[in-house]
């Protein structure tokens, strides 16, 4: 098995490359985001955050990744200050792999929005039918958790199956083409497969995962600059208030933006997303040990992490 930390610097130099090369500024606040960040890519789409802050001396460049683990080890390298929402599997990995992190928003759960799904003529019908099959799924992202929770509850060890570790993109060709038997993501991607492939969810998270999504930042950025911390927070509160409130307008913007999705697919997403931002507590903490414990059980983690043992931004809710 790689090591982990020397995986997240390869998928971090490959989905880099020379994108960030001039990008550090005192005065600027790099992004890190995935497709699947609803509430800053209507942000970055809407041009409110720069606006804002703006007003406050500060400069935006916005970074895309793949995936989680790329964009936190991109966080902990230096080369963003701050991460869109990754599930919440994946700050216990970087944590793990050393990276000084501070949670300072979170989704609260949306467990219907990631889901194990089967091609519309599968013969799977129930989680134990997975055993001996080939399943497409991200690593060390929520849909992993998902898979290993679904596994144990029919059973099953995550030997059982046989795992064909893939970013969305690749696990979506490898699902439309057979090469796997199932494939564990999240949405936008299950109303899209759902709709356009007439994929069947042979499981949700409900009972398994509850799925939050965090908003991480580097410590040392959080402690600097605590200001536009509380700006973001308070952006992105209101872009999932906005974003609830008018779902189709929301999805006319984020379509295109999600490889063209039509606007039906995108309201079925984002109709499984709570998009409630809303403070880390300690509290919270109690479920990402669990999912660190999980995942250091199966071999996955290289080491046992003490998951409260990060930084915890409170802003200034208005």
């Amino acid at each position: 098995m790689i090591p982990f930390k020397r995986l997240y610097r390869l998928a971090a130099a490959v989905v880099l490359g020379a994108s960030l090369a001039g990008t550090a500024s005192a005065e600027a606040l790099r992004i890190g985001y995935q497709k699947s960040s609803t509430l800053l890519t209507l942000l970055k789409a809407q041009g409110n955050l720069e606006q804002q802050l703006k007003a406050q001396g500060i400069d935006v460049t916005w970074h895309e990744f793949a995936s989680g683990l790329p964009l936190l080890e991109a966080l902990n390298l230096g080369n963003v200050d701050v991460s869109a929402d990754v599930a919440d599997t994946v700050p216990v990995f970087a944590q793990a792999a050393g990276a000084k992190l501070t949670y300072f928003a979170r989704e609260t759960p949306s467990p219907l929005a990631q889901a194990i799904l089967v091609p519309a003529d599968s013969a799977l019908r129930n989680l134990a039918d997975l055993k001996g099959k080939k399943i497409a799924v991200t690593k060390a992202a929520g849909s992993h958790y998902l898979l290993i929770q679904a596994l144990a509850k029919a059973g099953l060890n995550f030997s059982d199956i046989q795992p064909a570790y893939l970013i969305p993109a690749d696990g979506r060709a490898a699902f439309e083409n057979r090469k796997v038997d199932a494939w564990v993501t999240w949405d936008p991607y299950v109303a899209s497969a759902q709709r356009q492939q007439h994929a069947k969810v042979l499981s949700d998270g409900q009972g398994l995962s509850s799925y939050q999504r965090y908003y991480l930042a580097s410590s040392d950025y959080a402690k600097a600059h605590p200001e536009v911390l509380n700006t973001l927070f308070t952006a992105l509160s209101g872009a999932g208030k906005w974003l609830k409130a008018n779902p189709t307008e929301a999805a006319r913007v984020l379509g295109p933006l999600w490889g063209n999705l039509d606007v039906a697919t995108v309201e079925q997403a984002n109709g499984r997303r709570s998009y409630d931002v809303q403070p880390v507590g300690a509290d919270n903490l109690a479920e990402q040990q669990q999912i660190a414990d999980v995942f250091f059980a199966q071999g996955l983690l290289p080491r046992k992490i003490d998951a409260s043992a990060v930084e915890l931004f409170q802003p200034r809710v208005r």
